[in-house]
Formats: C-alpha cells, structure tokens, sequence
C-alpha cells in the first residue's frame, strides 16, 4: 500500500482565499492523520497574473495558519516541458488529436449553443479528419480525444458515487496553439509525477476530475482518490469569492484574528466530530477524517469566528497572548514600547475580558499605549467643579501611598464617595475619564494600578482638571 501523500496547488495570482486555507487544512489533517505527507504545488503557469509576492504570502499564510508542508514546493511552471512530452504521447498513442477550428469557428459555436440554451461543447469537427485536409494558415490545439458513449463513475470519498454521461465531457484542449499546456493536462501530469493518492479539493472541481481521469486512464497510470469538498458561501448562500468582505487570510489576520481559533473555525466547517467544538492541534490531526465532510455547502459566518477567536482569547495563556499581540501590533499597528508593553502584559487579565480580537486588546489598552491622553471633547464637558474637587481630593490621597492595589485604593474611593455625597460613579467617571480621555473603558482600579502612581499623577495634574 502506497504511503499516503496530499497537495494543496493553489494560483499566486492574488492573496490566498479563505476557502484554500480550508482545503490545505483538510489536505494537510489528512495527510498527517494517515502517516503520509503533504505537499504545496504552486501552480504559476499563468504568467501575466502570477507573482512572486503571491507566491510568498501564500507560503506565509499557510505557516501563519500552522500548515506546514513536506520537502520543497513544487514549481509547476518547471515541468511545462513534462506536460508537454505527455500531449504528445497521447497524440501518438491516438488520444488526442490537432483541431484547426479558428477562433472564428469557435466563437460562432458558442454563439449558437447561447441562442439554443444549451452548455457549449466543442463540435468534434477535426476529431476524426485527416491532417491533409488542414488549413496551412492556422496553428492547431491539440484536445483530448473524449469518450462519447456511456457513462462514468467517480468513486467520489466524500460526495459517493457521481455518476456522469461521457457525451458531455467535451474534447478538451490540453496543448493551446502557442504550445503551452492547460491546467488539465498539467494537473494530471503533475499529480501522477508527485506519487499524489488522493486530491481534495472543491467540488468545483468535479468535470475537471472527470477529464483528469481520462488522461490517466489513457497513459495506463494509477488512478488516486479524489474527495470533493462542498464549497463555502457567503452568510446569504452565495458561493464566496474573492471580492467578498473578509474572504483572504490577510483579512482576519489584519484584525486580530488568532491562527488557532481560525484554524479551528475552519476545520468545523463542514466537517464534524461528534458533539466536539474545540480541537487543539493534535486533536485535530488525531480525529480528522473525510468521512466527517458533510455534502452541502458551508455558510461563511463572522460572528462564529469572532466568538471562537473570544473563547481562545479568553482561555490561552496570557504569555502566548502577549507574544500573538505584540508581533500583530508589529504588523499591523505599531511597535509598543518596553516601558508601556509591560504595563500591557500585567494588564491582560482584564484588558482580553471584553475584547474578540486582538485588534480589541490594542484598542482597550490605548489609554496605557498612547503617551497623550486624547479626550472625547463630550465625554470632557462632564467635568465640573464637583468631578475637579474629586480629582483634586484623589490626587492628595495618592500622595500618601506608594504601592497601588485594589485594596488600597477601595477605602480611598469609597471615603471620595462618602465626603462628596455622591455614588461611584461620581467618582469612577471623573478619574476615568481624566486617566483615560473616555467615560467608557476598564474599571477605574484596573486603570489606576495599570497605569502606575506616576504616569497617574502626571495625567490629572493636567491643568484641565486644576
């Protein structure tokens, strides 16, 4: 029995998608599950839209994700001359053929399909000519010769038997007249040079598998498994694109989305084990199977990951999430001082409590972050002379302490409350305010003992308070 090997092959002609990250991971859980290995193939045959820094955020994503692949990827684009070897053994072999039709021709077919409402498929007009009767002014495609009659049978892993009638598998171009190969041809071609046993992949899919089978039934190889996976739509039942909000890696990562809890957001759509949620990565590769996949599309849903990305925030441990923080402030906000990033690090326990991104941990912490507080000019009108009286009277209080706890501060706050005649938040908002330059935010003892006695004292001896 052949060891188990997967790919994932996507195009560096844009950013990876949110549905290719799921089907590497549903490649990669596969492959590790089984003892075998995973493979990346880049498939950058289209060179105008194909480019290096594709190419590397794809390789980027996937580490970011903790899809790590086996050996070094595989160029496709250096194997053209393997794909090509291969049309033209099927032309020999009687597998294939020349056509001559001119794109004129081509055009005017399906042109006439359109007006019979009908799916296009290549008249076959050349499949059975002979080559005296071409026209010496037109570069010929090489096309699959098709079978016609009959049926066949995919033994799909996860959607059953699919079953199709061969006369609509079209004679497929496999060489264009520029003599380049197209992506059935060298997909097949690639799959069979990589010792592939099973492709997964979108059931997007499906006719090209139905062609790919037929390649690798004329070149006499073995056949792999293929499993094809339901795509993913929008939250309305629309197939997800590229153009939709929030359908790149890139997109989740920006706003604080942690890799772990889209990883495990991922392998829950659509798929399943038992009545299990949550899954760590040895979980996952430990459980993963196709026969979880269910056959219907997945909903894509922000308000899932964000709850998944909160129950990982809220359960990691605080060291992890200072360094996910720190290197996502790096990235996407800005380098945190040492001084200040402590002060963040001591503050996580209460900073993550109301935040499901960590876009959300820097925006709660941006009263320890900034070095100016930036007053809400509103929020500012609520201090009058009884909330200056009160920062005034705390300030002297503060004099007299040297270590901030809640302890501490509690009876401070609470004789405020008693001597000013007011409530807690006739004290809480003023200071918050003060110390933050909002009415919302941390509580006020979080806020003071975060902050420090002196950068405490430094805020209200704002002359705007005196």
């Amino acid at each position: 029995m052949k060891k188990v090997a997967t790919r994932f092959a996507p195009s560096p002609t844009g950013p990876l998608h949110i549905g290719g990250v799921r089907t590497a991971l549903f490649n990669w859980l596969y492959a590790k599950n089984q003892k075998g290995e995973f493979y990346l193939r880049v498939e950058d045959t289209d060179k105008e839209r194909s480019k290096e820094e594709y190419k590397n955020q794809i390789i980027k994503s996937l580490k970011w994700i903790g899809i790590n692949y086996d050996g070094e990827e595989y160029i496709q684009s250096k194997k053209i001359q393997d794909h090509i070897k291969v049309a033209n053994e099927l032309l020999k072999s009687g597998h294939a053929y020349k056509c001559y039709c001119s794109s004129e021709e081509i055009e005017e077919q399906k042109k006439r399909a359109k007006q019979k409402k009908i799916p296009y498929i290549y008249d076959r007009k050349w499949r059975d000519k002979k080559e005296s009767e071409a026209p010496k002014d037109t570069k010929p495609v090489i096309r699959f010769k098709s079978k016609i009659d009959g049926t066949s049978i995919l033994k799909d892993l996860v959607q059953g038997d699919v079953e199709i009638d061969n006369n609509t598998i079209e004679d497929f171009i496999i060489l264009r007249n520029d003599g380049t190969p197209t992506y059935n041809l060298s997909a097949s071609v690639d799959d069979h040079q990589m010792n592939m046993t099973h492709i997964i992949r979108g059931d997007d899919h499906k006719i090209n598998t139905f062609k790919q089978i037929q390649i690798y039934q004329a070149m006499k190889w073995d056949l792999p498994s293929f499993a094809h996976i339901p795509l993913i739509h929008t939250i309305d039942g629309k197939k997800l694109s590229k153009r939709d909000k929030a359908s790149t890696l890139d997109d989740y990562s920006k706003i604080g989305i942690m890799p772990d809890a889209l990883r495990n957001y991922l392998l829950r759509l659509g798929w399943s084990y038992k009545d299990k949620e949550i899954f760590t990565l040895d979980e996952s590769v430990k459980y993963f199977n196709l026969e979880g996949i269910g056959k219907s599309p997945s909903k894509l849903d922000m308000n899932r990951i964000l709850s998944m990305n909160e129950h990982y925030i809220k359960n990691i441990n605080e060291k992890d999430l200072f360094v996910q923080f720190s290197d996502y402030c790096k990235i996407f906000k800005k380098v945190i001082s040492n001084d200040k990033s402590e002060k963040i690090k001591n503050s996580l326990t209460f900073l993550k409590n109301k935040a499901k991104t960590l876009e959300d941990i820097f925006n709660n912490g941006q009263y320890i972050i900034q070095e100016e507080v930036n007053f809400n000019k509103d929020d500012l009108k609520l201090i009058d002379n009884k909330a200056k009286k009160v920062i005034s009277e705390f300030k002297k209080e503060l004099m007299k302490i040297d270590n901030l706890s809640r302890e501490i501060l509690e009876p401070i706050i609470n004789n405020l409350i008693k001597t000013n005649d007011t409530n807690f938040k006739g004290v809480g908002q003023p200071l918050r305010i003060a110390l933050t330059g909002s009415k919302f935010g941390p509580g006020i003892y979080d806020i003071i003992i975060s902050l420090g006695k002196d950068e405490v004292t430094k805020r209200l001896n704002n002359k705007i308070f005196t």
